[in-house]
């Protein structure tokens, strides 16, 4: 063994450039500087992009969430027989023939005379101005209740009444005496009265469920409009577009990645669904409204018709998600399946298949999230009537009733003038996010639950 010096020709080479590899080059505090810029600018955009989501968050929950209570009234109420029950024989079908006047004339003399009690007054103020200051809605859901229960009659119960959509507003903040005084549908002395019946425990705050449950309003009753009907129809459309295209993307993708042969036929098909998925929301609206309505009869703005044009928009997204899904599978599977005897049907549905099936599941519900948002569609295809009444059971034909949807009820609300309904779309738009918050971890759990390692 010797000792031999390295030779000129055995030293490491560094291409044009003098001194050590130990000490910083010009060429390379440029890169490092370029690197230190792009990582920089990738940390700068996720945090705008946080803000963004936060603002945007912070804003809906801001103006949203007072949507979720109601100013209420809290007094009692005689329902008197001689109003009422004019008959005296506490026959429902001859009490429904009182009308919701009667009920509103017993709400405010009922008010009228607790303020007395309590000693409750404001100079000046009308006996007019105070019976404005309850709902409109307020008589219809006595009237409800009393006909539910005709035993109610000669007794006094203790009512809730929601306020009027102006008074609701000033407890709320969203209403100052500055701007009402250019609002005609609210007066000083009821704000003031507002603030006596705040101080005696008659009108407070309180959690409003029937935001939720309660179909919508009129303008005249902004404090009443609830999301009932479209929540009932978004569950209805959304059961329907999984039915559908569930199946027909996971049965199309398996034959155009398993057992379509390559020519210029399943390329074309291959090109089309990609450009499917890429085609405004609008067209398949207008699409709906030639073929499902006007060509197929079916009625509008039922629940059936938006679940087909949803799926007709959904469907290309969902078998692009699942063919990824199935080619994602190792080789080896298919050819150790093939290589122990197993026949091309067996080795799809016994081990591709099941080794898919989470990104399938993942790629079918996160579209389903991407499609309950859609507005443009349901809009073309009536879905943004005013429906008061609740859509019938599924068994009952509950899909061919008129309905509306989440997405087009934040439509609806935020074009009407009254600030209510402007909270109210708020509101609805915190509902739609839970609903989707709970389809995504659904798509989470639903992915770890079935993942498989191989």
């Amino acid at each position: 063994m010797t000792d031999i010096s390295p030779t000129p020709a055995a030293m490491p080479r560094t291409h044009g450039l003098s001194g050590s590899l130990l000490t910083e080059s010009p060429l390379m505090k440029s890169r490092n500087a370029a690197e230190a810029r792009f990582r920089s600018y990738g940390i700068a955009a996720i945090v705008v992009a946080l803000l963004t989501l936060a603002i945007m968050l912070f804003t809906i929950l801001r103006d949203g969430t007072s949507a979720f209570f109601q100013a209420t009234l809290s007094y009692p109420v005689l329902i008197d027989g001689a109003i009422v029950d004019k008959g005296g024989k506490a026959d429902p079908a001859e009490m429904a023939k009182v009308t919701t006047i009667s009920y509103a004339r017993l709400l405010g003399d009922s008010l009228i005379k607790h303020l007395a009690d309590k000693g409750i007054a404001v100079e000046g103020m009308t006996p007019k101005e105070v019976t404005d200051m309850i709902s409109k809605d307020a008589p219809a859901r006595l009237r409800d209740q009393v006909l539910a229960d005709p035993s109610l009659v000669g007794k006094t119960i203790n009512v809730n009444a929601f306020v009027g959509g102006r008074i609701d507003g000033y407890m709320k903040g969203r209403l100052t005496r500055e701007s009402s005084a250019n609002d005609s549908n609210v007066t000083p002395r009821q704000l003031d009265m507002a603030d006596k019946m705040i101080e005696a425990g008659i009108l407070r705050s309180k959690f409003n469920w029937s935001f939720v449950t309660a179909p919508d309003a009129s303008d005249l009753r902004p404090e009443a409009a609830g999301l009932g009907v479209a929540l009932i129809g978004t569950l209805y459309m959304m059961f329907l577009v999984l039915i559908f295209t569930l199946p027909i993307g996971v049965a199309a993708s398996i034959y155009l990645e398993e057992f379509a042969p390559k020519n210029w036929f399943t390329d074309l098909i291959e090109v089309n669904i990609s450009n499917l998925a890429a085609v405004p929301s609008i067209v398949f609206g207008i699409l709906g409204l030639a073929i499902f309505i006007n060509f197929a009869g079916l009625p509008a703005s039922a629940p059936l018709v938006g679940a087909l044009v949803i799926t007709l928009m959904t469907l290309p997204t969902i078998i692009i998600a699942t063919r990824a899904s199935i080619r994602a599978v190792p080789p080896s599977i298919r050819d150790a399946a093939l290589g122990v005897g197993a026949s091309k049907m067996q080795t799809v549905f016994h081990h591709v298949l099941p080794l898919a099936m989470p990104g399938i599941l993942t790629g079918t519900i996160l579209g389903l999230a991407s499609a309950i948002g859609e507005t443009g569609p349901l809009l073309l295809i009536g879905m943004v009537a005013f429906v008061t009444n609740y859509p019938a059971g599924p068994l009952d034909g509950g899909f061919l009733d008129p309905a509306s949807a989440l997405p087009v009820q934040v439509y609806s609300w935020a074009s009407r003038s009254d600030p209510a309904f402007i909270e109210r779309s708020s509101g609805a738009i915190i509902v739609l996010l839970i609903l989707l918050v709970i389809m995504n971890v659904s798509a989470i759990l639903l992915r770890r639950r079935f993942e498989r390692r191989w």
